[in-house]
Parts: structure tokens; C-alpha cells; sequence
């Protein structure tokens, strides 16, 4: 698995390397709305907290434990969000799909559908990866459906799994998608596409 950074393009969506000096004020203005980080351990607004959040995903990533991008919007030129591969596993085959999130602007429309069209079909036709996981706050049932309706399998509850901002304890669902379901997968994120994408 030779995970080094890429850009991947579709119709609607470009996903490019993660830049602190060309992409911090874009990402900062995608990233303003509270509401955006409820269920993240990070509230990555304002300036300075988007650069402490990119500074941390950038450290991550010359550790070799993720790759970031930077996502945007084609028709518009804007920068609508971020998403990585963390938790990438190269003697194993896996690795996660997070720490994804997207400007409201831009949410139920094409971005996020093609954006995981892009980074999934990476995983699985260029690094060859076996198993893409994804892991999302108890309390994120949108999350949670729209990962059941890609066609990802939930496995199950890490318990107590981290301190929230508030205070809150956190329990994490983990969801799956194997290399023999990909072809099932990008079928069913194809055909939404087509249809214009916004069932997110």
C-alpha cells in the first residue's frame, strides 16, 4: 500500500493535498458553522482553531498515519470541506475514511457522494486495500444512516471511546466495507450520482 499524496478528480469534486498555506482561510470560512463539529472531539472554528485542526491532520500524515485532503467544489471553485485516510494499516491492507465534514452549502448535493466515490475507489483499485472502516458518534444517526445506505456493514460499539469537548463520554460505531463489496458499493454511489447526489 504506497499511501503518498494524490489529487482525485470526478465530475463535480477535486480532492488535492491539504496545503496550510494555500487552503487555511478557504477551509476556516467551510468550517464556521458550530453546528459542523457537535460530534467531533475538535471544534476546528475560527482561524486559529482551523490551523491548530490542520496542523494535527498535517503532523498525522508526515507520521504516515493519514493523508488529508482538501475538498472542492469544481463548478464554483470553493472550498467545501476536508476528508483522510487515517488509521492506515500498510502491512494489513485497511485503513479509515474520516474526519470528513462539509461547508452546509454544499451538503446534500453532489460533494460528499463523490468525494467518498473518489477516495473509495482509491482505496480499493490503487492501494488495494482489503477493508475501508469508518467510525461515528452513538449519537450521529445521520451519519449512521447515510453509511448504511452506501452499503457499509456495522460491526459494533467502542465503548467509552473518547472525551468530548463538553465533557461527554463518547461511544464510537464502526462500519465496514469490504474489497468483495466494492463493486456493490460503487455501483449503488454511481448511481447516485447520477441522480444528482443528495442523499447524504
Amino acid at each position: 500500500m504506497d499511501v503518498k499524496p494524490v489529487t482525485l478528480e470526478g465530475r463535480h469534486v477535486r480532492l488535492v493535498p491539504l496545503s496550510m498555506s494555500e487552503h487555511l482561510e478557504g477551509l476556516a470560512a467551510a468550517g464556521a458553522e458550530p453546528r459542523l463539529w457537535r460530534y467531533s472531539p475538535t471544534a476546528a472554528t475560527g482561524l486559529e482553531g482551523m490551523r491548530a485542526y490542520l496542523q494535527e491532520a498535517l503532523d498525522a500524515q508526515a507520521a504516515g498515519a493519514a493523508l488529508v485532503f482538501t475538498t472542492i467544489d469544481k463548478a464554483s471553485g470553493r472550498i467545501a470541506g476536508s476528508s483522510r485516510y487515517a488509521a492506515i494499516d500498510r502491512k494489513n491492507k485497511r485503513l479509515e475514511i474520516g474526519w470528513t465534514w462539509i461547508d452546509p452549502a454544499f451538503q446534500r448535493t453532489h460533494v460528499n457522494t463523490e468525494a467518498k466515490l473518489l477516495m473509495l475507489q482509491h482505496a480499493f483499485e490503487v492501494l488495494g486495500c482489503m477493508r475501508v472502516e469508518f467510525k461515528t458518534d452513538q449519537l450521529n444517526t445521520q451519519s449512521q444512516t447515510a453509511l448504511a445506505r452506501l452499503g457499509a456493514v456495522q460491526e459494533g460499539t467502542f465503548r467509552k471511546h473518547m472525551i468530548m469537548p463538553d465533557g461527554r463520554i463518547r461511544h464510537s460505531i464502526y462500519f465496514s466495507i469490504l474489497d468483495e463489496e466494492w463493486p456493490a458499493v460503487k455501483a449503488r454511489l454511481l448511481t447516485r450520482l447520477d441522480q444528482g447526489g443528495h442523499k447524504d
